[in-house]
């Protein structure tokens, strides 16, 4: 079983230090590099689907969360405010009211609907030090969060939509939802916990339903998850010991418009309000690196890997055409590194990297043979054999650019029992 934590600090990824403060972690070089490859990815993956990015401050007037409703109900959650210039301000503990307040900035027409805002934006929660751990929870959060801004009529389309990139990115991550929970206020409940509006939370709940059945996920509903503004979606996933999380949500609100008192210009010419639709395809940053690093075990897919080719000259004769195939590769876009001799013997070398996809050993017989080769390792124990330099790089290349699970194909690997030097 793989503890994040453990594995966090043993392949120098993340680390905590008591003058930053509980649940303020930080990033080393390699755990930065995942989350830079990440983060890459869900912008592209957004602006394939349509969405346009935005950055807004992580300060707000108290006013605003007054507001969008957070000061009444998420209070406890939140820090406390800021006197600044005789006005307090708060870091914000969501994205949501600060992407209202963008939308509400500009006038729309229907034409212009739907309007998907994406931003990877950071957010506070002032969680208690008892349950803080990792990257799991922790207080300074970095949410890949949007807003989609849509007619009634396209709610459920892009509710839909938003379920189908949640896929997509988990397909491509490796990674496996062990349910689908429809959140829901406590039928009776404490009404001081949720924002009014009967009709509008029945709204909510029918469409979301709708959603659900027909992406053909199985789900539950599950009473006393909602947000205080309304129901979601949320995308459940289990750490190896089956403690379940929410990673990923979508939500449809009509409460938040209302607030805002947000509108676009219909067909007609009137004023209409529109629906907002959240939505988060990873959730956070933290909380997707930790799953990450447990469900592969460190051993993450070609594409994430902090290191995707290690170079291993045998002795430091071999060094030149090492750093040649080491700036070949850098040039192709590869996040590659040189170990040399002067960092052990061959084998404490190999076992160091032993979660590096590709490793690539360079002796005397590849030095001197054309064509700059290297005896090919793969983190799974195969070895292809000796590779040509630039084979090898449009191979690596190629396997991050599809970001598949596989290191080599069956049929590449023409030696899989060749004897490295």
């Amino acid at each position: 079983m793989h503890d994040h934590r453990r594995l966090g600090r043993e392949l120098d990824l993340f680390d905590t230090d008591p003058l930053m403060g509980a649940g303020l972690p930080y990033w080393l070089p390699d755990g930065a590099v995942v989350r830079h490859v990440l983060e890459e990815y869900i912008r592209e993956v957004e602006r394939e689907a349509g969405y346009r990015h935005v950055y807004s401050p992580v300060l707000g007037k108290r006013e605003l969360y007054e507001i969008s409703g957070h000061w009444e109900h998420y209070s406890d959650d939140m820090f406390p405010p800021m006197e600044l210039g005789g006005e307090q301000v708060v870091l914000r503990p969501s994205l949501c009211p600060h992407h209202a307040l963008i939308y509400r900035s500009r006038a729309h027409s229907y034409r212009e609907l739907p309007f998907r805002m994406a931003e990877l934006g950071g957010m506070y929660r002032s969680e208690l030090s008892g349950v803080l751990g990792g990257l799991t929870r922790v207080r300074a959060i970095h949410l890949n969060d949007a807003h989609v801004f849509c007619t009634p009529d396209q709610a459920v389309d892009e509710a839909r939509a938003a379920l189908k990139l949640i896929a997509r990115a988990y397909a491509d991550l490796g990674i496996g939802a062990v349910r689908h929970r429809l959140s829901l206020p406590v039928e009776g409940g404490d009404a001081g916990k949720y924002v009014a509006g009967p009709a509008l939370w029945r709204r909510a709940i029918a469409l979301l339903r709708e959603v659900l059945d027909g992406s053909g996920v199985p789900y539950e509903a599950v009473e006393g998850e909602a947000a205080f503004y309304g129901p979601k979606i949320d995308v459940q996933i289990a750490d190896p010991a089956g403690r379940e999380a929410t990673l990923s949500t979508v939500q449809i609100d009509f409460h938040q418009p209302e607030r805002f008192d947000l509108h676009y210009i219909g067909p007609d010419g009137a004023r209409h309000r529109p629906v907002m639709v959240h939505r988060s395809i990873i959730g956070s940053v933290e909380r997707a690196v930790a799953h990450l690093i447990e469900q592969h075990g460190g051993a993450f897919p070609v594409w994430l890997a902090p290191v995707q080719l290690l170079i291993l000259p045998v002795v430091q004769a071999q060094r030149g055409p090492a750093e040649k195939l080491l700036h070949r590769a850098r040039r192709m876009g590869l996040r590659a590194e040189l170990a040399g001799p002067e960092h052990g013997t061959l084998g404490a070398r190999v076992r160091a990297a032993r979660l590096v996809p590709y490793q690539a050993v360079i002796g005397e017989r590849e030095a001197a043979a054309d064509g700059g080769p290297a005896a090919v390792r793969l983190r799974d124990g195969r070895r292809p054999g000796a590779v040509p330099g630039g084979e090898l790089v449009a191979r690596v290349a190629a396997r991050a650019a599809d970001r598949g699970p596989g290191l080599w194909d069956a049929h590449d690997a023409h030696d899989v029992h060749a004897h490295t030097p």
